[in-house]
């Protein structure tokens, strides 16, 4: 019988372990789910409003045990695992607030004319999702995150994979989601959690899966996405999986040089630089010194990055390998750490040239590793960013007075190929708000149009379905006249609010 094996970033030492779920019990699992499915299906946002405030509570109530627990597996230490702890129970309540708000299904009605019939339009819930968390936000993006809660909120059953990273925290969040749901009354299966790498690939597999969601690698999520699409029923795979995140100076913003370079290091080497968001590519006006700024502000602020696993500390060292053979040239390094998974952190240098269809500096190198591009005019930099790979975030620093002559030109350049653009601010850190995309086109996400982070989120998990020539009382009780669920609703093309 095979097991997880959790171990201590800053040690390399064995922390425990969770027995990996075997094939008969995670198809148990599953149709738990799938059995509870109809029954959350049905249940109204205000209710499971409360199924999600109830694992808010828990999480909070238990505050103290899972930031030891996770600062022991993660080594992010216990004031920034608390602070994610509190986003995760914040969230869980925000996608709860989305669902009451009823948006997120589109109710919409047409009345029957001499011409066309009546028709009710309204979004269902896909059914039981898969959810596989983030190694680096173990309480934010974990089986605890951003996925589940939206997709419970959407009215969906969960089944998470439980992360190898931090398999002894999830398998206690798990405990704790389950009772949580349970003393709130939602239906057995609500949430369910199954161990190993087996184990994860036969989550995908089950018929009775409805949809992926994942937070992690590309060659992970990759991976998911070919399982779901070679089913006999092909399911949606919402994957973000992050890429290089450009970040272009605009020629007037190297009066700003030196703040820029702080920023930009403070940036990439937030987190050891294992932020899905991190900036990892800063295009910068040729002959202003601006990579010997940022190996300045890097010794400056000399960073330790002590890494989340072996695999990925491994990964960084020989990424930068990768990007020296690639054209690159290394500017600046800082030391590792001699004791548990660390790796060092560094900044490199390169000509635009470099970057064409093929080079290794297209690729993303996951910890605290940037590269700095020089072009010689504005339209060489927007040559230099077309060569780019999707990705969840572009920056355009400008010089901080509104009034930049090229601002206009590289945002509206980056926003062609990323899912969020920011502006003279750096883009790690993902707001959970109404407004906000988390997601690009591939490879950062497998699904460019949908949003891992926001209300948008929901959206991911429900399905449209068209009523026609409907008696009411056989609508689906959300869409029915009486409107129980209190929902906004466009009849005849005009919006109504609840």
């Amino acid at each position: 019988m095979t097991a997880t094996v959790s171990f201590r970033p800053t040690t390399g030492e064995r922390a425990g372990s969770v027995r990996d779920s075997l094939p008969g019990e995670v198809s148990d699992i599953v149709e738990r789910a799938s059995s509870a499915a109809p029954e959350v299906a049905a249940t109204s946002p205000r209710e499971r409003q409360l199924w999600l405030e109830a694992i808010a509570e828990s999480l909070l109530d238990h505050r103290d045990e899972l930031v030891r627990l996770a600062d022991c597996e993660t080594a992010l230490g216990q004031e920034r695992l608390t602070g994610e702890l509190t986003r995760a129970a914040a969230q869980l309540r925000f996608y709860a607030e989305v669902a009451v708000e009823g948006s997120y299904l589109d109710l919409t009605t047409d009345s029957p004319t001499a011409t066309t019939p009546a028709l009710v339009r309204i979004n269902q819930p896909l059914g039981p999702v898969a959810v596989f968390g983030a190694s680096n936000f173990p309480f934010g993006f974990g089986v605890l995150g951003n996925d589940t809660a939206s997709a419970l909120a959407a009215g969906c059953p969960v089944v998470a994979k439980a992360h190898p990273a931090h398999v002894l925290l999830c398998a206690r969040l798990g405990d704790l989601a389950r009772d949580a749901l349970a003393t709130a009354g939602a239906p057995a299966g609500t949430f369910g959690q199954v161990v190993g790498f087996d184990a994860g690939v036969q989550l995908v597999t089950e018929p009775a899966i409805r949809a992926v969601g994942f937070t992690g690698s590309q060659a992970g999520g990759t991976a998911l996405w070919r399982l779901a699409n070679e089913r006999d029923v092909v399911i949606p795979v919402f994957a973000e999986m992050g890429t290089v995140n450009p970040a272009v100076m605009t020629p007037a913003s190297t009066a700003r040089t030196s703040e820029v370079a702080a920023g930009f290091v403070a940036s990439f080497t937030l987190g050891s630089g294992q932020f899905c968001t991190k900036p990892g590519l800063l295009l910068a006006p040729a002959g202003h010194g601006v990579a010997a700024e940022v190996g300045r502000a890097l010794a400056a602020a000399a960073p330790s990055a002590t890494m989340l696993t072996r695999g990925i500390a491994e990964a960084a060292s020989t990424g930068v390998d990768a990007l020296v053979e690639g054209g690159a040239e290394v500017v600046a390094r800082t030391g590792r750490s001699d004791k548990g998974w660390s790796a060092d952190t560094v900044v490199l240098a390169a000509p635009s040239t470099a970057l064409h269809v093929g080079s290794r500096l297209l690729e993303e190198c996951f910890g605290p590793v940037a590269v700095v591009v020089e072009y010689a005019s504005v339209d060489e930099a927007v040559l230099a960013l077309g060569q780019l790979q999707g990705s969840l975030t572009a920056t355009v620093v400008t010089d901080g007075t509104g009034t930049d002559p090229h601002a206009a030109l590289l945002i509206s350049t980056v926003a062609r190929n990323a899912g969020r653009v920011t502006v003279d601010d750096w883009p790690t850190g993902v707001a959970w708000t109404w407004a906000q995309q988390h997601g690009g086109p591939w490879p950062a996400t497998s699904a460019p149009g949908s949003t891992s982070v926001g209300a948008a989120a929901l959206d991911r998990f429900v399905r449209p379905v068209s009523y026609q020539s409907t008696p009411d009382p056989w609508l689906p009780e959300p869409a029915r006249a009486a409107d129980p669920w209190r929902l906004p609703r466009r009849v005849d093309g005009r919006l109504e609010l609840a």
